[in-house]
């Protein structure tokens, strides 16, 4: 009789308890604390009305996604794997149009021989610049990899052996854009304007698609004919525009981050003005093949579910690094983005001033993975870096930031960047984790 008079509130409140008491048994399988298991359900339970906005977005661009799938016939036969050169492969040509279609670009190029972001990244700039040409980058330096592409850094094959130079605007103390002095860095030697939507391994706010089109808009007021290219890497799916519809000329990204769900084992993408695309092509083959050649090798599938389901894993992955954001805030720890700010991107610094605090976090999410659990990430000479990195990712494919990672720079201040969780849940455990070998070490307090 009595639970016959219960009210709707009165059962979901007693499922609410029992649901709390065994997930709680589940969080001590994995060695959490009481004490860090109720502090972070505390946060999770005040983040309701900023996940359900979350979700619209995830709605939204599922939908956008999909209408894509169905308007270029996504059928069985796209699946079929090429070998050799290629020819024809309807899969491959299909899912380029999807590409197109889905982020306002007039042409794609989205193949497994682009083997990562910063090789997409490489081949957009070489292919779109000519010896004596000018790249300006009015963000600030680039992400780490990018410096020796440029030849910032010096290297073999790089951009500045082959005569192209590089001229950089940081941005103001504030984060805002230096217009006076990008103004008086373009020059007539300005081919292409680089972009970089994240933060990388800086401590500046990433870019809104909003501020991409007024820096871009600036920009092709003083110079027309500018190629502005946007590195659109952990970006994707996290808004409702991409920089293509605010006047990009290209964007360029990675399917091992957000676009490819997960599923794509490796992959890149650039998506734009058609000319921009079939010089990259050019550069990808060769003269006179462009994108006519280029086997798919049996990962359609894996390319059109991943893009399908990416929408709701960057969801799940925004959902993992406001919690992050949130959690470690209220501990005191300085984090980029905070608790409250709009997002434009999956990734979340946590800064920890010491190095112990650093390892320990990376050491948290490693313990959390599905894959490698019992692994104990260290800090090592990464290629392509300048410093010591310390990297946790005990993912399904190797390197995979749409999945739970962690990394950071052995340097002052000691930031880790978090970023992934293909499900809200395992992101949840993963920073639950990280904390708890924060507590452990006693590099934390106020729990």
């Amino acid at each position: 009789d009595m639970l016959e008079s219960e009210t709707d509130e009165m059962r979901y409140r007693r499922f609410i308890t029992y649901h709390l008491r065994h997930i709680e048994k589940m969080y001590k399988n994995f060695g959490i604390a009481d004490a860090v298991s109720d502090f972070c359900l505390e946060v999770e339970a005040s983040l309701k009305d900023r996940f359900e906005k979350l979700d619209e977005v995830a709605e939204y661009n599922q939908m956008k996604v999909l209408a894509a799938m169905q308007k270029h016939r996504v059928s069985a036969e796209c699946f079929n794997g090429t070998t050799g050169y290629g020819y024809n492969d309807l899969g491959r040509d299909t899912l380029e149009e999807v590409y197109a279609t889905c982020f306002k670009g007039e042409a794609a190029l989205v193949r497994p021989q682009i083997t990562c972001g910063t090789h997409a990244l490489a081949l957009a700039l070489m292919s779109n610049v000519r010896p004596g040409d000018e790249i300006l980058s009015p963000v600030g330096k680039p992400y780490d990899t990018l410096e020796e592409v440029i030849g910032i850094r010096p290297s073999k094959g790089s951009l500045a052996e082959y005569g192209v130079t590089y001229a950089q605007v940081d941005l103001l103390a504030d984060g805002g854009f230096d217009f006076d002095g990008i103004r008086n860095a373009i020059n007539d030697r300005t081919k292409l304007v680089t972009i970089q939507r994240s933060k990388g391994y800086a401590s500046r706010p990433t870019l809104s698609v909003e501020r991409i089109g007024q820096l871009i808009s600036f920009i092709k007021e003083v110079k027309p004919d500018v190629i502005c290219m946007v590195d659109n890497c952990y970006g994707e799916f996290v808004e409702k525009r991409e920089p293509l519809e605010v006047g990009a000329d290209m964007i360029v990204g990675s399917l091992i981050k957000n676009p490819g769900g997960g599923l794509a084992p490796i992959g890149g993408y650039i998506v734009g003005k058609k000319e921009c695309v079939e010089n990259a092509a050019y550069r990808l083959t060769s003269p006179g093949l462009g994108k006519e050649v280029g086997a798919s090798l049996g990962m359609m599938q894996s390319f059109f579910q991943g893009f399908f389901l990416a929408p709701t894993v960057v969801n799940a992955a925004l959902k993992s690094a406001i919690f992050a954001a949130n959690v470690f805030e209220r501990l005191g720890f300085a984090v980029i983005p905070n608790g409250s700010e709009s997002r434009h991107d999956i990734i979340q610094a946590v800064t920890f001033e010491k190095p112990e605090g650093l390892i320990a976090f990376c050491q948290g999410i490693q313990a959390a993975a599905p894959v490698d659990s019992y692994v104990t990430p260290e800090p090592w000479d990464m290629p392509g870096y300048d410093s010591q990195v310390i990297m946790a990712a005990g993912a399904f494919v190797q390197g995979s930031s749409i999945e739970l990672s962690a990394d950071g720079p052995l340097r002052p201040p000691y930031t880790a960047f978090f970023q992934g969780g293909l499900t809200w849940y395992h992101g949840k455990l993963g920073i639950m984790m990280a904390l708890q070998k924060l507590y452990d070490a006693n590099l934390v307090k106020g729990i």
